[in-house]
């Protein structure tokens, strides 16, 4: 794949395995086995059962009709919102439970933001009767309450990250810490396309049916199987890198990652990393990622506690650099009404970070005859509460 990673790790210039040597021998087993594992005939049976008989998939296609005719082409949804535990997440938590159960571990370790991938991988733990640590920052167990309230019923133990800035990115130092302290009978599961190789890959492999189904989808609904725009939001970038994945290789298709601005790119309050960040390491792999002139990691921001993070996954660093997608942000204020507008035009009430996405369309023309594909990438339950508090509900 030209666009996918090489023998060494690398996609491009990002990527690797820059890791604490305690580390190395959990990652070297995962490298030597992943592929051989999701290759084989009985995972890939599993696999597919879960996703069809558990998650619900495949998500619809969904013809907006009035974002349609709002925004002047054919806008399609694609409804990750509908799958099981209400988003993407759960793609790649089965993926990675499936995987973690033939490499004979008996603890699982999750780090979590919005908290949709927390709820995911509970969910899987549960369904499975694996032990389950969740790690999450302070400030998200707190705007993301309800999601805490789930993983605690399906049985896992969150634990609060109380270091830095207490989000995603200190949940994540707490998980690696875990995993050092446990290397043998621990299999991390990492929610996004981030982290040491082979997680930006594998998680994408497990993703890529987001873009597998839409394609086939938009045949049947369209007669073509190729959009002209591909579009989702970006924080770590996994549902972004599911939904690019099947079109990377067509490049008459237009992809559109949509970064996270908080109070605007230049406030300081800012989690737009391709426009603010430069190259260097973070959580074990060569990427970009927003840092000061002494290479110490610039604190994120957004109100969105699942594109809060300082940096993009290696894969999508590559993509922005050799221009193959464009990588743009929203701010806060944006997002959110763009969240109203679906929620009233089309009766769907999105995740605040798939509002990004959509806050997008504002931004662009279009032919009436273009079609354009958003990952609807999770549910706004979650984010009731922001939403309420933001238009005095």
């Amino acid at each position: 794949m030209k666009y996918g990673v090489n023998d060494k790790g690398y996609y491009g210039d990002f990527g690797g395995a820059y890791i604490p040597e305690m580390l190395y021998p959990n990652v070297e087993e995962l490298r030597e086995q992943y592929l051989k594992i999701i290759h084989d005939a009985d995972f890939i049976a599993e696999f597919d059962q879960l996703l069809k008989d558990y998650v619900g998939r495949p998500s619809p296609l969904y013809r907006a009709k009035r974002f349609s005719e709002k925004y002047g082409a054919n806008i399609f949804f694609k409804r990750e919102d509908l799958n099981h535990t209400g988003s993407h997440k759960i793609n790649n938590a089965i993926g990675q439970i499936l995987l973690a159960i033939r490499l004979g571990k008996k603890r699982i370790i999750a780090e979590t933001g919005a908290g949709q991938h927390g709820v995911a991988t509970a969910t899987v733990c549960a369904l499975k009767g694996i032990e389950c640590v969740v790690y999450m920052g302070e400030v998200d167990m707190e705007r993301q309450a309800p999601n805490v309230s789930r993983m605690k019923m399906l049985g896992a133990k969150v634990v609060p990250a109380k270091s830095g800035s207490k989000t995603l990115k200190d949940a994540t130092n707490e998980a690696l810490r875990d995993w050092i302290g446990n290397p043998v009978d621990t299999h991390y599961i990492i929610g996004s396309v981030v982290g040491p190789y082979p997680y930006p890959d594998m998680v994408a492999r497990f993703q890529s049916i987001i873009s597998l189904e839409a394609k086939k989808q938009l045949l049947e609904q369209t007669g073509k199987e190729l959009p002209e725009y591909v579009m989702a939001c970006v924080g770590g970038g996994s549902n972004a890198m599911g939904m690019f994945y099947h079109f990377l290789n067509d490049e008459k298709v237009n992809l559109v990652a949509v970064e996270a601005a908080g109070k605007g790119v230049d406030s300081g309050h800012s989690a737009a990393t391709t426009f603010l960040g430069r190259e260097g390491v973070l959580h074990g792999s060569r990427t970009i990622l927003m840092q000061t002139d002494d290479g110490q990691v610039v604190e994120p921001y957004s109100i969105s506690a699942g594109l809060d993070y300082p940096g993009i996954g290696p894969q999508h660093a590559h993509l922005y650099k050799i221009n193959r997608a464009q990588y743009v942000s929203i701010t806060d204020d944006e997002a959110l009404q763009a969240g109203l507008l679906c929620s009233q035009l089309e009766g769907i009430i999105p995740a605040i970070e798939t509002a990004h996405a959509l806050a997008y369309l504002e931004k662009m023309t279009f032919k009436p005859d273009d079609n354009v594909v958003i990952c609807l990438s999770g549910r706004g339950d979650k984010d009731l509460d922001t939403y309420i508090k933001y238009f005095n509900f």
